[in-house]
């Protein structure tokens, strides 16, 4: 990619404040930071339009921003499902049913709620998936920060991985997730203005809607119409793994279960405002496909017009626009925004791992009984453990043909499964330990078996999609679906078969009648997360029509 421009003095300028200034802030938050719920939880005090955008913004990393605007320039419009049916129901479901059980139980993370409603090694089992998980995320955006810093800096590769680790490592370890909240509402900011002026000066480029509709191929400019069969669309999935792979197993897996994105909605000061949080960002996760996904259909017509060269890879898409539109000046902005959304995502994975290592792993085994000041130290030291294994998986990055084909068998073997026990086990009070630990233990293998044997050839797409023209994206889908199916199959025949829990123990972790947590429905009716969550699903409603 050494045909991007590099940077002038001004340009320079710009990124240099924005790392002063983020430095700055993890100094700052330090002072604010007394105690290991201020680490880790942000001394639990953000209203909600806070933890909501921080929610958002954890997620708006390499995979969201390079990842995203990648499989739009290679599969159009079918990208924004990730973005609709791919994530809002169950941004919503999250914030009205399972956003009580986590609140009001004050667990730190979704292992030790795992440890509550079922059993310690449930716990450690997820804790440890989740891990490695985040560290592979976290490397994930620490190479797409570095890929930007060498493209455009000129920086060498491996200088590049060092500076912004080095930088994601002092904030965090200054401020923990308290850091990392400031520095995403921030980004989302910066993100917003940087990449929204990017789709707009690209639309200039080519002229008008029309002639960018006229550039594209029919498959490229529908949500639904083309999903009837595989061979009809670029993406070669159909509507039922859309639905069931996609909009119900990928993606209650991700913002139902994944401690990621749910740590900043337990940042918040009551229960209202940590189940307002995701319906908040659900709005904005609706509108996001204007960047992501019209970054990638105008770099494609760009592309087509001979404007700018042929991508070498498709993750490049969002690098190339960039630096296609802006002047200098304007430049440095636009890498800024970049930067912000791969620190964002980088700083989103690295707090979500200090607080499972240390409450999930370090204190459930090593040191149970220490003061609150020996936590947050370790807490410390996991952030600059956590850096130093990503930056090993920021070099493993560097050969993936593409994040977002990569990230989606990552999340079918982890968030599937683990997506399956929490459902079950919120709502049905029969499923005890045993049940939930060999479904989600099973369940996992069960994936990545299939992820293996699909990998190198052992067995053909059809054997798990159904057809032999699947792409790896409708493979990740059906893989999630079977995962999922495998890990309520196991979860329930071994429940059945050992000791009822006790239902005691599990109480006000587990749905009964009468359930009830207090003050999400006392404060006036415009307030009330449900009438916004039933305004979100009208409008993507509208969406889902619109495109069609």
């Amino acid at each position: 990619m050494n045909i991007l421009t590099h940077l002038n003095f001004l340009d320079l300028i710009i990124i240099a404040l924005y790392f002063i200034f983020v430095l700055g802030m993890g100094a700052y938050v330090k002072t604010k930071t007394l105690n290991s719920a201020d680490f880790f939880l942000a001394g639990r005090r953000n209203r909600s339009w806070v933890a909501g955008l921080a929610f958002l913004s954890a997620n708006m990393g390499a995979l969201e921003l390079l990842g995203m605007s990648g499989l739009s320039y290679q599969y159009g419009v079918l990208t924004a499902h990730f973005y609709l049916i791919g994530a809002i129901p169950a941004m919503l479901f999250l914030a009205i049913f399972m956003m009580p059980f986590y609140y009001s139980t004050r667990v730190h993370s979704i292992p030790e709620y795992l440890h509550l409603r079922f059993n310690g090694a449930t716990r450690t089992l997820n804790a440890y998936a989740f891990a490695i998980m985040t560290l592979l995320m976290s490397g994930i955006n620490m190479y797409a920060m570095a890929l930007v810093l060498n493209v455009f800096v000129g920086w060498n590769f491996h200088t590049s991985v060092w500076v912004s680790s080095a930088t994601v490592a002092c904030y965090i370890a200054l401020g923990g997730l308290a850091s990392a909240i400031f520095s995403e509402v921030m980004q989302f900011f910066i993100i917003w203005l940087g990449l929204f002026l990017a789709i707009i000066l690209g639309y200039l480029h080519i002229g008008s809607a029309q002639e960018i509709l006229n550039n594209l191929p029919e498959g490229f400019k529908h949500l639904w119409a083309t999903t009837g069969s595989t061979q009809n669309n670029p993406m070669h999935v159909e509507w039922f793994s859309i639905v069931f792979g996609l909009g119900f197993v990928l993606a209650f897996g991700y913002w139902t279960a994944d401690f990621l994105v749910i740590q900043r909605a337990f940042s918040a000061k009551d229960l209202r405002s940590a189940r307002m949080a995701p319906v908040l960002a659900s709005f904005f996760k609706m509108a996001l496909p204007m960047i992501v996904v019209g970054a990638g259909l105008i770099v494609f017509v760009l592309v087509k017009m001979a404007k700018i060269p042929k991508l070498q890879r498709p993750d490049d898409a969002l690098l190339y626009l960039v630096n296609y539109v802006y002047p200098h000046g304007l430049l440095g902005l636009g890498v800024t925004a970049l930067l912000a959304g791969f620190m964002a995502g980088q700083a989103g994975n690295v707090s979500a791992f200090n607080t499972i290592f240390t409450y999930d792993i370090y204190k459930a085994h090593i040191v149970k009984n220490a003061s609150d000041q020996h936590y947050l130290i370790v807490g410390r030291i996991a952030t600059i453990g956590g850096i130093l294994l990503s930056i090993l998986t920021a070099y493993w990055a560097m050969s993936m043909p593409t994040i977002m084909d990569y990230m989606q068998a990552i999340f079918s073997i982890v968030n599937a499964p683990l997506f399956g026990i929490i459902l079950f086990g919120m709502f049905w009070k029969r499923i005890n330990g045993q049940g939930a630990f060999w479904g989600l233990l099973i369940g996992m293998v069960f994936s990545a078996i299939l992820f293996i044997l699909v990998q190198f050839n052992y067995l053909a797409p059809e054997h798990v999609t159904f057809t032999s023209d699947s792409s790896p994206m409708a493979i990740n889908f059906w893989r999630a679906i079977w995962a999922f199916l495998a890990t309520i199959i196991i979860t329930v025949v071994v429940s059945f078969v050992s000791a009822k829990p006790d239902l005691e123990r599990i109480k006000g972790f587990v749905y009964t009648k009468g359930t009830h947590f207090g003050s999400a429905e006392t404060v006036a009716w415009y307030r009330r997360p449900t009438i916004w969550a039933v305004i979100s699903l009208i409008i993507l409603i509208i969406l889902n029509i619109i495109f069609w």
